[in-house]
């Protein structure tokens, strides 16, 4: 039975946890079906040299997710972490059943339904490369983030928020482009545009694109895992600094430990 006081925190604990989970799946949902359906041109210039830069409009919303996993991590540990991991990866199942589904049904000959197709086929292909890649970069982080927090103790934050996003976001760029194009065959090239250059081109603008985004989520993760931890009563340091040497404390010597 809990106290009036526990039983507040317990709520609170669970009711930000489901606000963090349910922004994470949320953005997943987006990105995955927003997907290659757009590309953005971010190119600029530097005096007379042109600077090609271009990401999907599904990278948008991506750095969000990470950010959710390290407020968890940092919060609730490493195993809710994974667990909301696996669930996305039920949700791209699941999304992925649902546009197989919905284009198996008989459709109304009044409606025109291209849209649908051509979302259902960039959602196919940019879903089947990133459930890899997501996979892959999702564990790559939560892995970095834990061993960073043992290594420095429980200090430096900014160290594991920075090292676990930048490092997993390196992973999920290079993957999710790869597979992309060479697995999916989601990405359109114009003929005569050199293939190895243009990919470079996409991973670095995604991987740019991710690195600031995670560059600037830095303070309000500071600002929010500093205020959570009060509001929810969570110490996220426990386990990982060491315990204070206390002279009171101190065990009676006897003759057996003389």
């Amino acid at each position: 039975m809990f106290t009036g006081s526990e039983d507040k925190y317990v709520v609170r604990r669970e009711a930000i946890f489901i606000v963090l989970a349910g922004l994470f799946i949320g953005s997943l949902a987006m990105l995955n079906i927003l997907g290659l359906s757009r590309l953005i041109d971010l190119s600029f210039s530097i005096g007379k040299i042109r600077i090609s830069f271009m990401v999907f409009i599904g990278v948008l919303p991506y750095p969000i997710t990470f950010l959710c996993t390290d407020f968890i991590c940092e919060l609730y540990g490493r195993r809710r972490a994974n667990m909301v991991v696996w669930t996305g990866l039920i949700l791209n199942l699941w999304v992925l059943f649902i546009l197989w589904f919905g284009g198996r049904l008989p459709e109304s000959p009044s409606i025109n339904s291209d849209a649908f197709f051509r979302i259902r086929a960039l959602t196919f292909g940019a879903t089947i490369a990133s459930m890899i890649a997501y996979l892959t970069a999702q564990f790559v982080d939560v892995h970095m983030f834990h061993f960073l927090k043992r290594l420095t103790k429980g200090k430096h934050l900014w160290l594991r928020n920075n090292g676990s996003t930048l490092t997993s976001q390196l992973v999920d760029s290079v993957a999710v482009v790869l597979i992309t194009y060479y697995g999916a065959k989601a990405i359109e090239i114009e003929e005569g545009v050199p293939v190895a250059s243009y990919l470079t081109m996409l991973i670095l603008s995604n991987y740019i694109f991710k690195m600031t985004s995670a560059l600037i989520d830095t303070l309000p993760f500071y600002f929010g895992v500093k205020h959570l931890s009060k509001f929810l009563d969570i110490d996220p340091t426990k386990g990982y600094k060491p315990e204070k040497y206390d002279k009171t404390k101190e065990p009676i010597k006897t003759d057996e430990n003389v």
